[in-house]
C-alpha cells in the first residue's frame, strides 16, 4: 500500500484514488451481485504498512540508521502508524519520525534521484553518529528505476557502512520489507564467512520490530530463556541486541532458530544456501510454562547441549510460573463466571497462533473466530492452517485470512458465540465492535492505540504471567 493509505484517523480505504464509506462498499457488491462481504479493491482499516515500513527493522538494531529514499510524508507517516499509534513506542536510534530521507519530488520522477541520494549518503555519514546505514527506497524510486545499488555500492568501495533494499510499496507490505532488509545487511555487510561455527551460538529469527507492539518485551524474554537454558543468543533486533556485532556473528552461529509460523523463514533459508548453516522452525511462539518448556527442550534436542542444566532452568521457571498460579488459583475457581466461554483473535499469524495455544490449553477457553491479517504468502497458508487443525489434542479450529476491517467484522457478527459474547484479543479497530456486541478487548497488535507500551512481554513464563493479569483486569473492570 502506498503511504496515502496510512492514516490512522479515519476509516482507511483506497478504491480508484476516491475514500469509500461502508453503505458505498455495501451497494457496489449488491450492484455486482456479490455478498456484502466479498473481496473487493478496497481495504479498510488495514493492518499493516508497505514494504518501506522496513525502515523500523533496521533503526530496530542498536546504532543503526535508516535512509529513506521516497516521497515526501512515506518515512513520517510509517513512524507515526508503527511506532507511535501502535503502543506509542516511539522511535529507534537517531531516527523515530526524522530519518534522513530525500524527500523525491517532481524533478527527481522526470530526471531522476541517484545524485540527491548520494548527497544525502554523504551528509548522513558526516553528521549522524552510526555504526550502520540502510537505504530503504519508495515506490518513487523504484518505478522511475534509479539505480540505488550503484550509489550505494560507491559508498561501500570507500567503505563506508551502508547497505540497500528496495523496498517500494508495490513489493509488499512490512513483513515483506523486513526480510528484504535483513537480506540486504546479510549480504552487503555481513559477507562472505569460511570460519568455524561456534557450538551452541544461535541466531534468532521472529517478531516483526514495532508492528508486534511487545516486540521489545518478547525478545528480551525469548533471549533470557534460551540463554537460561545455555545458548548464546544473536537475538538481532531490540535492546538485548549488540548491534552490528550481532549480524556479523550470523555466519558463526551453529544454527538459526524461526520462531514464527512463516516469517524469517526465506531469511534462514538464504542463510542455509550462503553459509550452509542449518536450522530449526517452529511454529508456534511460546506462551505459558506448557509451551515454553516444550519450545525449549526442542531447541535443546535440536542443538545436542548439555540436557541436564536445561532440565535445571525449565524446573526453576516452573516452579516460580505455578508458584503465582496457585496463589491465584482460588480467584481463577471462584471467577469462573467473569470470563467468556469464548474468545476472538484479530492479529498476524505469529501471535495469532500462539494467544490461541495458550487460551485453549491454559485457560480452556473455546476458539470462536481467529482471523489472520498480515496476507501471509500463498505457500505459508496451509500450513498455518494445520497448525489450527492441532491446538490441542481434542480441540481443533479453522482459521480465516482476512485483510479487511469491514469484512474481518462482518465475519465475527455473523458468528454463533452461544449466549455471552466473545472477549476480544485485537486491535483498536475492534474496539467498536466490542461496544457493539458488548465484549471484553484486549488489543494484542497493531494498530494499538490505546495501550502504552515500554517492555512489556506476553511470551514465555514471565509474559503468560502479564497476560493473565491483563486478561482478569479486563473481564473485572467489564463487570464493574
Amino acid at each position: 500500500m502506498s503511504d496515502c493509505s496510512q492514516s490512522m484517523g479515519q476509516v482507511i480505504q483506497i478504491r480508484k484514488g476516491k475514500d469509500v464509506s461502508e453503505k458505498e462498499k455495501e451497494e457496489t457488491a449488491l450492484q455486482s451481485k456479490k455478498p456484502a462481504h466479498a473481496k473487493t479493491n478496497s481495504i479498510q482499516q488495514i493492518r499493516y504498512v508497505c514494504a518501506i515500513g522496513a525502515m523500523h527493522s533496521a533503526s530496530a538494531i542498536p546504532r543503526v540508521i535508516p535512509i529513506t529514499h521516497c516521497g515526501p510524508g512515506c518515512a513520517d507517516k510509517q513512524f507515526m502508524n508503527l511506532a507511535f499509534y501502535n503502543g506509542f513506542q516511539g522511535g529507534g536510534y537517531g531516527g523515530g519520525a526524522v530519518v534522513p530521507s530525500t524527500n523525491q519530488s517532481e524533478s527527481e520522477v522526470v530526471f531522476g534521484g541517484e545524485d540527491r541520494l548520494r548527497g544525502l549518503i554523504e551528509s548522513s555519514q558526516k553528521i549522524l553518529d552510526a555504526d550502520l546505514f540502510v537505504v530503504v527506497t519508495g515506490c518513487i524510486s523504484d518505478l522511475v528505476g534509479d539505480d540505488v545499488g550503484a550509489v550505494v555500492r560507491d559508498f561501500q568501495k570507500q567503505a563506508v557502512p551502508v547497505v540497500f533494499a528496495e523496498t517500494g510499496g508495490f513489493r509488499g507490505n512490512n513483513f515483506t520489507g523486513h526480510e528484504l532488509v535483513a537480506r540486504g545487511i546479510i549480504d552487503q555487510y555481513v559477507g562472505e564467512y569460511n570460519g568455524p561455527r561456534t557450538a551452541g551460538m544461535v541466531n534468532v529469527w521472529s517478531l516483526l520490530p514495532y508492528h508486534n507492539t511487545f516486540w521489545r518485551g518478547d525478545l528480551t524474554e525469548i533471549k533470557r530463556v534460551l540463554e537460561g537454558v545455555g545458548f548464546e543468543v544473536n537475538i538481532l533486533f531490540g535492546p538485548g541486541s549488540r548491534g552490528v556485532s550481532e549480524w556479523k556473528n550470523i555466519p558463526k552461529a551453529q544454527f538459526n532458530l524461526v520462531l514464527s509460523p512463516w516469517l524469517g523463514l526465506q531469511t534462514a533459508q538464504h542463510l542455509e544456501r550462503k553459509y550452509g548453516q542449518p536450522f530449526l522452525h517452529l511454529p508456534v511462539i511460546p506462551i505459558g510454562a506448557r509451551e515454553t518448556s516444550a519450545f525449549l527442550r526442542a531447541v535443546v534436542a535440536f542443538a545436542g547441549v548439555d540436557a541436564a542444566k536445561a532440565e535445571e532452568f525449565i524446573r526453576s521457571e516452573e516452579d516460580i510460573y505455578y508458584n503465582y498460579l496457585e496463589t491465584f488459583s482460588d480467584f481463577y475457581s471462584e471467577y469462573w463466571w467473569g470470563l467468556p466461554a469464548k474468545f476472538v483473535v484479530v492479529g498476524d499469524s505469529g501471535y495469532n497462533l500462539a494467544l490461541t495455544k495458550f487460551l485453549v490449553n491454559q485457560l480452556g477457553i473455546i476458539p470462536g473466530k481467529q482471523i489472520v491479517t498480515e496476507n501471509p504468502p500463498d505457500e505459508y497458508r496451509d500450513f498455518i492452517r494445520a497448525q489450527y487443525r492441532n491446538i490441542a489434542e481434542d480441540v481443533s479450529t479453522d482459521v480465516e485470512f482476512e485483510e479487511d476491517s469491514y469484512r474481518i467484522h462482518k465475519l465475527i457478527r455473523e458468528t454463533d458465540f452461544g449466549h455471552k459474547p466473545p472477549i476480544i484479543f485485537g486491535t483498536t479497530w475492534e474496539r467498536d465492535l466490542a461496544k457493539e456486541m458488548k465484549s471484553a478487548i484486549i488489543e494484542v497488535g497493531f494498530p494499538a492505540s490505546y495501550e502504552v507500551v515500554l517492555s512489556r512481554s506476553y511470551v514465555g513464563y514471565r509474559g503468560a504471567l502479564t497476560l493473565l493479569e491483563k486478561i482478569y483486569t479486563t473481564a473485572v473492570g467489564a463487570s464493574a
